[in-house]
């Protein structure tokens, strides 16, 4: 996290121009005169053309956002601006090793905890900081003393649900809370739904089918619910992921708990997903960031064009697991279960040392493979995009994509994840380095289309045989 706090500016006058949403933002490496974060003016809330309130950084406007309402947010710019509890303000300094909120957390915490609690949908790249927002406004809306569920945090996979969790435990040390993660059992650990307990736990962390589950079999009361988050939301709401499940989650827990405050928090959303998130949130706050600002900037991408397959399997060996040793944790993304393991075994056969995850492993198996990477035991993991959204791990210097990622059916990029992948790279504003292997025609046009979506030109290392032409790159990325 940053270190000094700075003071604030003056509250920005209301100006007269067209209603903006989605709004740009650019965040690039924090400094002390852009942490100087001007507060929120407001809108007219009875649809007139006034400002509709925008966070300005004084250099270039970085950071900009998009208030509903008459309520005034001011930035926060140390953790005590926020009206927390001592419990809380304790485990954000001595457990997570905070010193001041990042720009993210910043600009969207006030807007969590202030009276009325809009919704909020917010946008922000990978790595700065959005876990820690709704992390906190989880715990900072719970009455440690009502023993029942008051507040559900919805993710896409276990893993991610089970990292978030562990990151709420910690935050949350001193504060007496409790939480329970909501994610299928194991075959041995199978309970019925209907041998089970009613939740108490006051928080509730987990994957949409189970937390359903539970709901449906009222084993999980929502009565009390004061406020629902979607992590990777985008994906939470697309057409092709859980939109039905998580549609039907929130319109039961808003029908029974009178008033939930939804926070939709994600790295990306398409337009498909935009319009559709326009009509679920209709009155509430946002943050957005442009494509062209979302391929970070501390991350160096490079295009490595392999002659064939047997060449990208040499680029592995000879030269990510080469440096890789040196520079940190690598993930190496591969688009199907199938050649995940196939991969893996050709590895382990010539004797490199590397873990492989995909979604069709047992789920005890996932799990030790996953703590034994977190707890950097092993350096090299193989995985599908099984990972590629939200996996936090500071460790992680570099990232292959072995396979581009395409839209399932299509020959069309997948520019989410594309990003999400690349984002498990230089979490927090390290650095971090990204190789993609192009093989063949389709690849070359894949590639193609990723930097003219982003508008973000990819060099390509010359000679992918040569070790001083992948060293030059990963000494240009700060890695070596």
């Amino acid at each position: 996290m940053a270190d000094k706090e700075s003071s604030s500016s003056e509250v920005a006058p209301a100006k007269a121009e067209e209603k903006k949403s989605w709004a740009d933002v650019a965040e690039e490496e924090e400094s002390e005169a852009e942490l100087k974060l001007k507060e929120l003016t407001v809108s007219d809330n009875n649809g007139s053309a006034s400002d509709p309130g925008l966070l300005e950084d004084p250099d270039d406007s970085q950071i900009k956002a998009v208030v509903s309402g008459d309520t005034v947010y001011a930035s926060a710019l140390k953790f005590e601006d926020l009206n927390l509890s001592d419990d809380l303000i304790k485990g954000l300094y001595v457990e997570m090793g905070f010193s001041r909120p990042s720009k993210i957390q910043a600009v969207t915490l006030p807007m969590i905890l202030t009276p009325p609690y809009k919704d909020l949908v917010a946008q922000a790249h990978n790595g700065s900081g959005k876990t820690t927002c709704f992390v906190l406004g989880m715990l900072s809306r719970v009455d440690p003393n009502l023993k029942v569920p008051q507040a559900i945090c919805i993710c896409p996979t276990r893993e991610l649900a089970q990292q978030n969790q562990s990151v709420l435990l910690r935050m949350g040390k001193f504060s007496g809370i409790t939480s329970m993660c909501a994610i299928p059992s194991e075959s041995s650990n199978f309970v019925p739904i209907s041998k089970r307990p009613p939740i108490t736990e006051q928080v509730v962390i987990g994957t949409p089918g189970t937390i359903k589950k539970w709901m449906s079999a009222r084993k999980l009361a929502t009565r009390d619910v004061k406020i629902l988050v979607f992590d990777e939301a985008d994906h939470m709401l697309a057409e092709d992921g859980f939109r039905d499940d998580s549609e039907r989650i929130m319109k039961d827990i808003q029908r029974s708990s009178g008033h939930c405050q939804v926070l939709l928090f994600s790295a990306t959303f398409n337009e498909t997903v935009k319009a559709f998130v326009s009509k679920v949130v209709k009155d509430g706050n946002q943050i957005f960031v442009k494509k062209e600002e979302l391929t970070l900037e501390k991350l160096k991408q490079y295009k490595v064009r392999c002659p064939d397959e047997l060449a990208k399997l040499e680029v592995i060996k000879d030269k990510i697991f080469e440096f890789g040793q040196k520079i940190g944790q690598t993930i190496i993304f591969v688009r199907t279960r199938e050649s995940t393991q196939r991969l893996h075994k050709t590895l382990v056969q010539e004797g490199y040392e590397c873990t492989s995850i995909q979604g069709a492993m047992e789920q005890g198996d996932r799990d030790k493979i996953i703590k034994e990477f977190k707890d950097g035991l092993t350096k090299v993991l193989l995985t599908t995009d099984l990972l590629a959204r939200g996996f936090d791990q500071a460790q992680v210097n570099l990232v292959i994509n072995y396979d581009l990622p395409i839209k399932y059916g299509t020959s069309e990029p997948d520019y989410e994840v594309y990003l999400h992948r690349i984002g498990r790279a230089g979490r927090f504003g390290r650095k971090g380095a990204v190789f993609n292997l192009v093989c063949t025609d389709r690849d070359q046009m894949i590639m193609e289309k990723i930097e003219k979506h982003f508008a973000h030109y990819i060099p390509e290392v010359p000679n992918w045989r040569s070790e001083e032409d992948f060293e030059k790159a990963l000494k240009d990325a700060g890695l070596l």
